[in-house]
């Protein structure tokens, strides 16, 4: 029967699209814009404050040129490079830095190659700064929402540093129960958010609409070249209004471009340059708000409110980057730049919401730990900016060279839109530099002992791959000389599942058992894990099959397709083969699974430096136990040990 378009049917289900849509934008507006959508709180208060070692004269002029600087700030680097441009370069699907790293490693030819791994460097680099990101953002949005409460009540301000740590305490502890119960509530506050601070940045316009002048950019230039003394070391501060534009393009994954790009355009971007406008309003009628004119803005009726709304907001947005973290830790695992790890999935219809609990204590520590030292918004300000403007800079480099290489976009374009973006970069990047005695200095820091351990661990887990591969020997001729062996091994019933770094070399555990038990199980499954550059990977393609030159032996070893985002179970991929594949069925409820388990010694050999190799050694040790991270039954899993020197 043919359904009418005016039918109730086909109305409901397009209305359940709809529904979906909204849900999803919904969604977006709690996850992926908190950390920029609390901005406003912090950006005008920190330009304009006067303990500050270059303080911005408040005048009138310098009030238009602020604003007009920091409203076109946020169109060219969050709108014009995330939004317009970034964006488009996704990776299956998925979005952020370590996204473009994988299209990098990607490209073809020696010379692609060569560029490819020094701007890899770079994007590791960037992902290091990233962590930093995650320990500063928590303390510096929940800081600068918990000193609103001076504004109500000065006589609270010994109070602050108190109940921020124990808000951040209790942020962290509740990571292990996920977003997956919470996050539907992420969205409506942060709506509500939104609209309340847009809707103060209207009132304050209203009141001083020649505010509205700053919109023009030629008060953005005339201040910059008319005051480039003071306009250079200001853009530390102005920064601040750009922080949160990465997970943008990090979250891309989880709502996609176009419901990011509609939530950023009809509702984020409106109120947070209301609320930009509205302070400078502020500032124009009484200089003296200037010592917090975001909080100050509303009325007094709405200030307690305001605090509490903020509160909430700050939590969301440290709750989206320390996600954030997970996700970069998880995948910088994957790719081999940091020990395997322990990773929970919180939710059964999210894939992206996971859990690492080493990561999460080590970022409390350090966020309590940076609270305690700085004990002020204002005094961690300008660490903030260094992360920020280091990793956009880098981002956007990375971006042009795939545009160029991967979609031959014309060399003058690129030429030109990467010149005019990264000057603005870096423009950025420089007055940050200036800030290093006052904090900048400590993203860097944490970036590079961050960006250490990765390249130390991939290193160290090259030295240690190439040790293995000549303890193990050639698989396909140990597979001969069992088939050759007499008298023929004992076979026991049963299957064995041998865990193993690829299909090239024999897994130690099982030449152990053959030289030391002299059996070998009836049906027995060389397994390895091949974690590819792209997010996912489909059932079908799932696992490859090897009889490894002999078809009726029982032998046979299977590689194990996963994709960076997710997380590998061996039961269940084993559980995807067709019996006709395996010389037989296997016993997969019942079977037994081996895995090697290698104890490391720094030894004599000059492979790295002596600290690098007590560097690698240490890291090891947070390396995830192997059974749990890939799904194995605790009950029947053998670990066999062995040796090897770094």
């Amino acid at each position: 029967m043919r359904i009418n378009p005016e039918t109730p049917s086909q109305t409901g289900a397009v209305d359940g699209r709809d529904a979906v849509r909204a849900a999803v934008v919904v969604g977006a507006l709690g996850v992926v814009f908190g950390d920029i959508g609390t901005s406003p709180i912090y950006t005008i208060q920190t330009v304009f404050n006067p303990d500050d070692p270059h303080p911005v004269p408040i005048s009138t002029d310098n009030v238009y040129g602020v604003v007009s600087l920091v409203f076109w700030s946020v169109m060219i680097i969050v709108t014009l490079t995330y939004v317009s441009l970034v964006m488009r370069a996704d990776n299956d699907g998925e979005g952020g830095i370590m996204a473009l790293i994988t299209l990098l490693r990607r490209l073809g030819g020696a010379r692609h190659r060569r560029v490819a791994a020094v701007l890899s460097g770079l994007g590791i680099f960037g992902a290091a700064l990233f962590f930093g990101d995650s320990m500063i953002t928590p303390a510096i949005s929940v800081l600068s929402a918990v000193e609103g409460v001076k504004v109500v009540e000065p006589r609270m301000g010994d109070f602050i540093v108190p109940l921020t740590a124990l808000i951040i305490v209790l942020l962290f502890v509740v990571q292990r129960r996920g977003t997956a119960v919470v996050g539907r509530f992420f969205g409506p506050v942060m709506i509500v958010w939104f609209v309340s601070i847009g809707a103060c940045g209207a009132a304050g316009i209203a009141r001083h609409p020649e505010i509205l002048r700053a919109l023009s950019p030629t008060y953005a230039v005339s201040f910059v070249v008319g005051h480039f003394g003071i306009a250079f070391f200001a853009l530390a501060a102005v920064v601040l209004a750009v922080t949160g534009a990465e997970a943008l393009y990090a979250d891309m994954g989880h709502f996609g471009r176009r419901v990011i790009t509609r939530g950023w355009l009809m509702l984020v971007l409106p109120a947070c340059v209301l609320s930009y406008f509205g302070q400078g309003a502020l500032v124009l009628g009484d200089e003296t708000k200037v010592s917090s004119p975001f909080f100050l803005l509303p009325p007094d009726w709405a200030r307690l409110p305001m605090v509490l709304l903020a509160t909430a907001a700050t939590v969301i947005a440290s709750q989206a980057v320390i996600t954030g973290a997970y996700s970069v830790a998880s995948q910088a695992a994957q790719l081999g730049y940091l020990p395997r790890l322990r990773v929970a999935h919180t939710s059964e219809s999210t894939i992206g919401q996971i859990y690492v609990p080493w990561i999460n204590w080590v970022l409390m520590v350090s966020v309590l730990t940076l609270v305690f030292a700085f004990r002020s918004s204002a005094a961690l300000a300008y660490a903030f900016g260094m992360a920020v403007t280091a990793t956009i800079s880098i981002t956007t480099l990375l971006f042009f060279y795939i545009a160029r290489t991967r979609w031959h976009t014309p060399l003058w374009l690129v030429l030109i839109g990467a010149g005019f973006l990264l000057t603005v970069d870096l423009m950025f990047l420089a007055a940050n530099l200036t800030k290093l005695v006052h904090g900048a200095w400590l993203p860097l820091l944490i970036g590079v002992a961050a960006f250490t351990v990765m390249l130390t661990w991939q290193r160290g887990r090259g030295i240690v791959t190439l040790a293995r591969e000549r303890a193990e020997g050639p698989l396909r001729e140990f597979v001969d000389q069992l088939d050759e062996h007499r008298p023929p091994l004992l076979r026991v019933p049963g299957t064995a599942v041998f865990l193993n770094r690829g299909n090239q070399t024999a897994p130690l555990a099982m030449r152990a058992n053959v030289e030391h038990n002299r059996v070998l199980h009836d049906h027995v499954v060389i397994m390895s894990i091949d974690t590819l550059p792209v997010p996912r990977v489909p059932d079908e393609e799932r696992t490859e099959v090897d009889d490894l030159g002999h078809a009726e032996d029982g032998i046979i070893h299977v590689t194990a397709h996963f994709g960076y985002m997710e997380k590998p179970n061996v039961p269940d991929a084993l559980r995807l083969l067709d019996p006709a594949q395996t010389e037989g069925p296997i016993a997969i409820d019942d079977a037994s699974y081996f895995l090697s388990k290698i104890e490391l010694k720094k030894g004599t050999a000059p492979t790295m430096a002596p600290w690098r190799k007590r560097l690698f050694i240490a890291t090891s040790h947070i390396t995830a136990d192997a059974a749990e991270f890939f799904g194995l039954p605790g009950d029947r899993t053998v670990i066999i040990g062995s040796r090897i020197d770094v």
